[in-house]
């Protein structure tokens, strides 16, 4: 794992990510004129940029032209004719991208497009981040820190029709192009919240029933991250219709805080319900089946570390997820956390999967999410 000196800091390759996901980046345009015509980099943030450290560290590369200049220390500038990352002036690591795709170019048989519908992450994931719209949100609770969630407040509010489901046949279309094209050999399928878990159970099952009927050669993993159901024969019925793992996504463990910034999650859910449904994964499927994401960078140490230990004993995934704070507050504050937070938390997540033997999903890692980044460095 490399190291570098960032203001007159040593850091390591996963808190350089940290850094880079929690505070964004400025990136010169000749970059993109330069390396997009050759690499996964497009203007359009629907295409979920992410670079590569030159370690091979994956990182999410939200480009901040739009805020004002002192927001982010960070730029992403030509030198010596390479890409190359800076704080402020200061060089940093020349970096690299992933290897072009027409896969954002693309539209399926029925007219629905790719871009919007879905990203590919890192080096191995074609991900659907919002397949159905979030009841939580469009009835005033969204999370905080989530810009789809706004977007369906936004729409409920203005008496606006939400969104519809993307439809079976276009998510297989998705993954077989993916796949086949050497994109991706996972899927994440992800959705909003529902009241009803016969709405989700629908939504769900049919997506892996057509997966499940197609020939999609799937080598890597089918991650679901669903809302804790009542009934758990629904996430019986996700495994046999080969799911990998599943994810009830607690994201704040300090339920005081939790109650603000994830409010739909507490007051529809509960977190009994979210607890229940993952100690059921563990029990029954095993070390490693279930999962809760964390967003790294809205509570405290201690109590998302006493969260996060909670869940690895019972054998469960604490996965992480990095704040991004620019441009939607969450209790008020858009201020990253400083470097210290960060290698804390780190620390904290690598010894955790290292003594109770937790093996995050994916290959060079996801464009926000840190697990496995720090799995690599917990081996170290």
């Amino acid at each position: 794992m490399k190291k570098y000196n960032i203001n007159k800091e040593i850091v390591d390759s996963v808190e350089l990510k940290c850094l880079l996901i929690s505070n964004g980046v400025k990136d010169d345009n000749a970059v993109y004129e330069i390396f997009g015509k050759d690499y996964r980099l497009n203007v359009s943030p629907l295409t979920c940029n992410s670079l590569l450290l030159s370690d091979g560290t994956n990182v999410q590369l939200t480009d901040l032209v739009f805020l004002p200049e002192a927001l982010t220390p960070f730029h992403l500038r030509i030198s010596e004719d390479k890409p190359a990352l800076f704080y402020e002036n200061d060089w940093i690591d020349f970096v690299s991208f992933h290897k072009k795709t027409d896969f954002y170019l693309q539209k399926t048989a029925s007219g629905a497009p790719y871009m919007g519908n879905a990203v590919l992450q890192g080096c191995d994931f074609v991900s659907f981040q919002c397949l159905w719209h979030c009841e939580y949100a469009a009835s005033g609770k969204p999370c905080e820190f989530c810009y789809a969630g706004a977007e369906f407040e936004y729409l409920a509010k203005n008496n606006q029709p939400q969104p519809v489901a993307l439809a079976a046949s276009d998510l297989v279309e998705i993954i077989r192009y993916a796949v086949q094209n050497g994109d991706a050999n996972s899927t994440q399928i992800t959705g909003g919240s529902t009241f009803s878990g016969k709405t989700e159970y629908r939504h769900i099952s049919g997506y892996l029933q057509a997966i499940a009927e197609s020939d999609i050669p799937l080598t890597g993993e089918l991650l679901l991250y669903i809302t804790p159901p009542a009934d758990l024969s629904y996430i019986d019925d996700y495994f046999s219709l080969g799911t990998s793992r599943i994810a009830c996504s607690i994201e704040v463990w300090d339920e005081k805080r939790a109650g603000i910034i994830t409010p739909g999650k507490i007051h529809f859910t509960s977190r009994k319900r979210h607890l229940q449904a993952l100690n059921y994964i563990a029990g029954k499927y095993g070390k490693g089946r279930a999962f809760s994401n964390f967003i790294i960078g809205l509570e405290s140490i201690e109590t998302l570390k006493a969260g996060a230990t909670f869940l690895a004993e019972r054998g469960i995934i604490p996965s992480a997820s990095v704040w991004m704070p620019f441009g939607r507050p969450v209790m008020g504050s858009t201020t990253a956390p400083k470097l210290d937070y960060f290698r804390r938390i780190k620390e904290m997540l690598a010894e955790l999967y290292h003594r109770y033997e937790l093996i995050p999903p994916g290959g060079c890692g996801l464009n926000v999410c840190i697990e496995k980044d720090i799995y690599t460095y917990s081996k170290l």
